[in-house]
């Protein structure tokens, strides 16, 4: 049950952040679970595969080399869904960024992150 709520918490902040970004677009809230499902298998499948090949730059970037890995999935998830659309890697960027930050404040609001009390 929480990661379904997860996953229509996700859908609802890339609806969020196509609202506020001018250059990130999604037709529906179904395509919206569609980029959270795809963005999803993407971070799991692909992201791990691209931070172990950028491990020295990562490294000499301080760590910021991550937000455009970041980026890249969120491109290669406009590449997989067709009612998502980002104008290019600079909206791919910020739209990284805000939506972990929506997901983020959504999943504190909901409890969803909490950890049930142990006995």
């Amino acid at each position: 049950m929480n990661s379904i709520i997860r996953f229509l918490l996700t859908g609802l902040a890339v609806v969020l952040t196509a609202y506020l970004l001018p250059g990130v677009h999604v037709t529906g809230y179904v395509d919206a679970l569609w980029v959270a499902l795809v963005l999803t298998l993407v971070n799991v499948l692909v992201k791990p595969v691209l931070i172990i090949f950028t491990i020295p730059i990562t490294f000499m970037t301080l760590g910021l080399f991550l937000l455009v890995i970041n980026a890249l999935m969120i491109l290669l998830t406009d590449y997989f869904v067709d009612g998502f659309e980002v104008d290019g890697f600079w909206y791919a960027l910020f739209s990284s960024l805000i939506l972990s930050l929506f997901t983020s404040m959504l999943f504190d609001i909901t409890g969803v992150n909490k950890k049930k009390d142990q006995r």
